[in-house]
């Protein structure tokens, strides 16, 4: 650690002669003790008389002890429990320690002093209420007053004070077992105690698991009303929507989608039926201009009229071949039987011509009824559009239900679990082995232990005291002479010039740490007086040392903590200082470096305070953010500035977005928009870093704090940087603070770090007020930054 006080390591000068000791025979105690012999044997029996004695005066205590069985596995009479239960080995030790640690709590011993009626017994404290005093009452037939209410109280504090000494709890090592000892003076009320301690303590258990489980339940059914409201409301939405977008459906499909698949079935249809009498058009077509016969088609075969009429034809045929034969060709029978052979193929052909005109009205009307379909698909088509683009809405108001009816459904159904959880007992901590009435007193020990201590002690004080009186009154021990003391002639010192090579304050340090030593090797000279200008004003104040550890600080989750109403420093995920502990060493070393600065600003209203370190940054910003929240807690108006053009730590923590509302920016600017006093919540107003050239950044921050001293407002002024290496402005910037303070990692050499520093500051190295050694930077950056200066 690095220590201001610790002493140069010098040779000093050994004495060259000890005091020699006394000579001691022991053969002539021997004769003395032995001539003493009867004196220090009545000294031994009358020191244990007085022990013995002392032993029957002592009130006997009886100790009672019960053995109760703690298991943290609790009964498993449910699936699912109120509390999780412990695994390992280490988290079932502890619940079995803090079972133990609840059998003294004071709501137990209260149940135990009720029950045993502790506050009338004497030995706890209380009173029995038949004292002289009362029964001098009753025989002139007054009663006492009752107690009143804070007596009582006072009463019974008393005796659970008195009862809480009368237990000690042991815990058997590796195991589930608990000693539960009672002392008193009567031993059967001390097994009583005992045995009513552990039923208390089971009464207890059973009582708060009872306890927590109706708490748990009163916190469910409080939440099930607004569940309720808030399920019906989310299936009020999801039905009046469905309603308003026609939503209308079994529980599979919509009936949009049904009519839409059955009318593409339709459709279908409906074109295989055009193209089947589109064919049978075609053949019909086709048949009639070929020279084959036109009957010769599916149809005007399976026609009975063409085939009626063809039998028909057939005969007039055969009639007129015979009459061809037979008559001439003028004959009127066979002119009639032509006649009637060409009427009857007539006749056929308006037959067949009927069937293709009935072919092209079921083309046409399937033409048509194929066309009114696909104008019907295409309708459904575009409405099936329009539902998708609604059922968008749809799926996430359903979404919004399911999710409102789990939930409802699993406080419910948790509700109903913890209500019944509050008659069973889960705890499965017994008794084992109930207080009996002990049958020998555990304090004092016995009589025979007090006689031999007492035997002891009286011929160890009787021997003690006679050879203390034989030493002294018969001059046993000769006083060696004293060592001559060697004359020492002081000799004159020569002045030396100092050197200009050393520091100023390395000058200064050499006499003052050369002062003590002289004077102590050598008493009798005096030690040359100290230059006055060394005495009166050092060159160099010695820095105030703070340690900025793990226990002066919390940590935060950063935006998950945020505060809705501005920016709150505690909360930007850094740790800062514990709330409520205003007298820490830390802050006292602070407040004193604080004071040092005030007393070397020269009565300036608002002093400048830097705080620089070495190349690592988060922890120097760490570091000042939390010198800065000190001085508002004592009620300091804290200006800080970021003052690292580098890596902008500070400005990245309170510049980024956040949920809650915009920062409220000040009057006060540093030479861009960006870089705006931001108001926080902790009374600090922070000035981030300007972007751009360091030079101009500079002279910006020195702007900045000359206007805000002229125009008031703060009383101090803390800069978060600058960082190393410095530049020529960094440099004007630190010739303008009143103070500077260190920032050291601890996980690094601190003595390496503050040379580096030092060497670094140059003349400014006189305005170091203090140091910070740093604990909390992690060992990551540590040994990052270690290999970096290797």
């Amino acid at each position: 650690m690095l220590d201001y006080n610790q002493p140069v390591d010098r040779a000093r000068p050994e004495a060259s002669q000890q005091r020699p000791r006394a000579s001691f025979n022991v053969l002539e105690l021997v004769n003395l003790l032995w001539r003493r012999k009867i004196a220090i044997a009545v000294a031994a029996l009358l020191g244990a008389t007085l022990a013995v004695t002392v032993g029957k005066s002592l009130a006997p205590r009886y100790t009672a002890t019960a053995q109760l069985y703690v298991d943290p596995r609790e009964l498993q009479l449910v699936d699912r429990e109120l509390t999780p239960r412990a695994q390992d080995v280490s988290g079932m030790s502890m619940v079995v320690e803090s079972q133990a640690r609840l059998i003294t709590s004071n709501s137990v011993l209260l149940q135990v002093i009720q029950q045993a009626d502790l506050d009338k017994d004497p030995e706890f404290g209380g009173a029995d209420g038949k004292g002289v005093m009362s029964s001098l009452l009753g025989l002139i037939g007054l009663q006492p007053h009752a107690p009143s209410a804070t007596e009582k109280k006072e009463v019974q504090l008393a005796a659970l004070e008195a009862l809480n000494r009368h237990i000690t709890i042991r815990k058997t090592e590796k195991s589930f077992i608990v000693d539960i000892e009672v002392w008193s003076t009567d031993p059967a009320k001390a097994a009583m105690l005992a045995n009513t301690l552990t039923s208390a303590y089971l009464a207890e258990s059973r009582n708060s698991q009872a306890s927590a489980a109706r708490r748990a339940t009163n916190d469910l059914s409080g939440r099930l009303k607004e569940l309720r409201e808030r399920l019906r409301n989310a299936e009020t939405v999801l039905a009046t929507y469905k309603a308003q977008n026609n939503f209308v459906g079994t529980q599979d499909a919509l009936i949009s989608d049904q009519q839409l698949s059955a009318s593409n079935q339709r459709l279908s249809a409906a074109r295989a039926a055009t193209m089947d009498a589109q064919a049978r058009l075609d053949q019909i077509e086709a048949s009639r201009r070929t020279t084959a016969d036109a009957g010769a088609n599916s149809e005007a075969l399976q026609s009975p009229t063409i085939a009626n009429l063809r039998a028909q034809y057939a005969d007039a045929r055969k009639k007129y071949a015979e009459q061809a034969g037979e008559l001439g060709p003028r004959h009127p029978a066979l002119r009639q039987t032509e006649k009637q052979v060409e009427d009857l193929k007539r006749t056929i052909n308006e037959e067949i011509d009927r069937f293709a005109q009935s072919a092209k009205n079921d083309l046409t009307r399937a033409r048509d009824f194929e066309a009114s379909l696909s104008r019907a698909l295409e309708a459904q088509k575009r409405q099936s559009v329009q539902l998708s683009q609604a059922a968008v809405r749809l799926r996430e108001l359903e979404r919004e239900a399911d999710a409102s009816r789990d939930v409802y459904q699993s406080f419910l159904k948790r509700s109903r679990e913890t209500e019944e959880q509050e008659t069973l007992n889960t705890s499965a901590a017994r008794i084992i082995g109930e207080a009996t009435v002990p049958q020998r007193r555990s304090f004092p020990p016995a009589m025979s232990l007090f006689a031999m201590i007492g035997f002891i002690f009286g011929a160890i004080a009787a021997s003690s005291w006679f050879v203390a009186a034989e030493l002294v009154f018969a001059g046993a021990f000769v006083p060696a002479p004293a060592p001559a003391r060697p004359n020492r002639t002081p000799l004159p010192q020569a002045p030396r010039a100092p050197e200009p090579s050393r520091a100023p304050e390395t000058a200064r340090a050499q006499p003052v740490s050369r002062a003590p030593e002289v004077a102590e090797a050598l008493p009798e000279l005096a030690a040359p007086p100290l230059q006055p200008s060394l005495v009166e004003k050092p060159l160099i104040e010695k820095p105030l040392i703070a340690r900025l550890q793990e226990a002066d600080v919390i940590h935060t989750l950063g935006a998950i903590l945020a505060t809705g109403g501005g920016i709150d420093l505690t909360r930007l995920g850094w740790p800062t200082l514990r709330p409520g502990f205003p007298l820490t060493t830390l802050l006292n070393a602070w407040r004193d470096m604080r004071t040092t600065a005030a007393r070397r600003a020269g009565g300036k209203t608002m002093p400048v305070i830097a705080l620089v370190g070495a190349s690592e940054t988060t922890g120097r910003s760490v570091t000042a953010l939390n010198f800065a929240l000190a001085a508002a807690r004592d009620g300091a108006r804290v200006l800080m500035i970021d003052a690292d053009h580098h890596a902008h730590s500070l400005s990245n923590k309170v510049n980024r977005p956040r949920k809650s509302e915009p920062s409220k920016v000040g009057w006060l600017s540093i030479g861009s928009k960006a870089a705006r006093e931001i108001k926080t919540l902790n009374g600090i107003s922070v000035l981030p870093a300007v972007e751009g050239d360091a030079g101009k950044a500079t002279d910006a921050i020195r702007k900045a704090i000359e206007q805000a001293r002229s125009a008031g407002g703060y009383d101090l002024v803390i800069l978060d940087g600058p960082t190393a290496p410095l530049t020529a402005g960094s440099r004007k910037l630190l010739d303008d603070a009143d103070a500077l303070v260190a920032v050291l990692p601890t996980s690094l050499d601190i003595n390496d770090g503050l040379e580096e520093i030092l060497s670094t500051l140059g003349r400014a190295e006189r305005k170091l007020v203090g140091v910070v050694l740093d604990e909390l930077t992690p060992m990551a950056q540590a040994r990052q930054r270690g290999r970096q200066y290797a």
